[in-house]
């Protein structure tokens, strides 16, 4: 009797398991399964990962409409769930009176209770299926820049979902440029296949590549087919060669980049010292305030800026003339008020208008305080240019070469094709003769200092794209503004060009080895070496006044 009642609770107990078992697994078929957008709110309201981790995969196969605002809403951590209805919100900034939309509704709601909602929380794994997702979404895409940035977002990914996806995508992908990122992307997987043929074939795509991926890719299977115990010495020998090309290529590039910055430093100080290269080289005048004139014209174009803050395009394009006037005002002041007094007296000259420069500096401290103030740079001129992967231009740096190029080109029209230019040659070759001529040499004078000094103004303009506009920023290129024209030939154009551009070059060829500030005490050694056997410069002004 007792051995029955044993053998019955032990088949019920058999029995209770497998219908657990059989109930779990169940569930498990049915947690499994999403048929809706409510199922996916479910989901990715729950504490589990893998439910997420379904809830995602389907959002992604589905082509739902809000799709990708929801990806990204989640790679940025601003999604939340209503903690009752487990409706999805996009919630950029989570405070009361804020807005809160419905995703499912596309609607709007202001925020009453921050605990009515949570974050739906992520971990590695989940934002690495996110992003593949987002990028699958983007290859289908109708833009050709949109597959483009995904398919480089996929580059290095070598996992079998990946490689499925881009081979369905590669035969109605329709632009080359996608295609070649493509083949990258499935080579970078097939230079480790056991199959030769399939494995040279990535070779070679990889060998032409010049995207950094692709290199590490080479050494990543050169430093695997080296620890093998019997190594294609072929295979060994391509891996080497691609290698040795990239990293050539890698050098050349540099070289240009390299070249690039030193014309972009070149190009800035052009514009520092071309206006000193008139002021100084026809009037004969130490301008020290020459810096506080550039100043002046940085500090327009952020006045212009606070004017204007809805248009930081139009608001830069107009602080030139801006710019060109208030500095060219304020040097003819500068010459009339004290210059004109002190002609022939250099010493006086260079004290006086150190003393204004004090003057503008304190001044600029007192209207706009000491602090720095930040320009805005304009969209068109933000990013970069793209050569290729291993060289890209920024904007920036392109538009201060341009805008050096044209600066130069007016004033050489002004001085070679307009009466004004006429009688400023003719005062800096010989002032006698041409007071003879009736030429007025202090209106001359006059206009010749306001030209320098608004050509001053004009390269501020351009320097507060690239640094913080302050009061002691002048401060920083009057040294260089000297450098330029005394290399170059005191009163030459074509000689400040040439020197600007030359010692820009110099100065970034000599920094990545030497540092930045043993650059410039090279760069300043050898100009004093330069003037020991060149007195002139590189381009001696030509002149009765000159040669007596």
């Amino acid at each position: 009797m007792a051995t029955s009642l044993r053998n019955r609770r032990a088949e019920n107990l058999l029995s209770l398991i497998l219908l657990l078992f059989v109930s779990s697994f169940s569930f498990s078929a049915a947690a499994g399964e999403l048929s809706s957008y409510s199922d996916v709110e479910n989901r990715l309201s729950q504490r589990n990962f893998t439910q997420k981790q379904q809830a995602v995969e389907w959002l992604t196969t589905s082509r739902t409409p809000s799709v990708r605002l929801i990806l990204k809403g989640l790679l940025d951590g601003d999604i939340y769930y209503h903690r009752q209805s487990k409706k999805l919100y996009l919630i950029p900034e989570l405070d009361i009176g804020n807005s809160a939309r419905l995703i499912s509704e596309n609607t709007d709601e202001t925020i009453a209770n921050k605990r009515d909602f949570k974050k739906v929380t992520l971990n590695n794994r989940l934002r690495t299926s996110i992003r593949l997702g987002i990028a699958q979404l983007d290859l289908s895409s109708e833009t050709e820049v949109v597959r483009l940035k995904a398919a480089k977002a996929l580059l290095g990914n070598t996992t079998e979902r990946v490689q499925t996806l881009i081979r369905d995508t590669y035969q109605q992908e329709p632009s080359e440029k996608v295609k070649t990122l493509l083949t990258l992307v499935l080579a970078i997987s097939d230079i480790h296949s056991g199959e030769v043929r399939v494995r040279n074939n990535a070779l070679t795509v990889l060998g032409e590549s010049l995207e950094p991926v692709a290199f590490l890719a080479l050494s990543r299977a050169l430093d695997a087919e080296l620890t093998k115990k019997d190594p294609d010495a072929e295979f060994i020998s391509g891996l080497e060669r691609f290698i040795n090309g990239y990293q050539q290529s890698q050098r050349v590039y540099s070289t240009v980049e390299t070249l690039y910055f030193g014309l972009s430093l070149g190009s800035v100080l052009v514009l520092a010292g071309i206006g000193l290269a008139i002021t100084f080289g026809v009037m004969g005048v130490i301008n020290m305030a020459h810096g506080e004139l550039i100043m002046l014209g940085a500090y327009t174009t952020y006045v212009m800026q606070q004017l204007m803050p809805d248009n930081i395009g139009m608001s830069l394009i107009l602080s030139i003339p801006a710019a060109f006037l208030v500095a060219g005002a304020v040097g003819v002041a500068i010459e009339r008020g004290v210059i004109r007094f002190l002609y022939g007296r250099p010493l006086e000259t260079l004290l006086a208008t150190f003393g204004i420069s004090l003057i503008l500096q304190q001044a600029v401290r007192s209207i706009f305080s000491p602090l720095n103030r930040s320009v805005s740079t304009p969209d068109w001129m933000s990013g970069m240019l793209e050569i290729n992967p291993m060289l890209s231009l920024t904007y920036n740096r392109l538009y201060i070469i341009f805008f050096c190029l044209v600066v130069f080109t007016a004033l050489v029209f002004i001085l070679r094709k307009t009466s004004l230019g006429l009688q400023v040659r003719a005062v800096s070759q010989n002032r006698t003769m041409a007071r003879a001529m009736g030429v007025r040499s202090e209106w001359v004078d006059a206009m010749t200092f306001g030209l320098g000094s608004g050509v001053a103004g004009v390269a501020g303009v351009a320097l507060s794209q690239l640094t913080n506009v302050g009061p002691n920023m002048g401060q920083s290129y009057i040294i260089d503004s000297f450098m330029v024209v005394v290399f170059g030939g005191v009163g030459n154009l074509w000689g400040t060009l040439i020197a600007g551009l030359s010692l820009g070059i110099f100065n970034k060829i000599l920094e990545p080895w030497a540092g930045a500030v043993l650059a410039k005490i090279l760069v300043l050694v050898f100009i004093i070496l330069f003037i020991q056997k060149r007195p002139r410069g590189l381009f001696p002004q030509r002149g009765r006044a000159v040669e007596g």
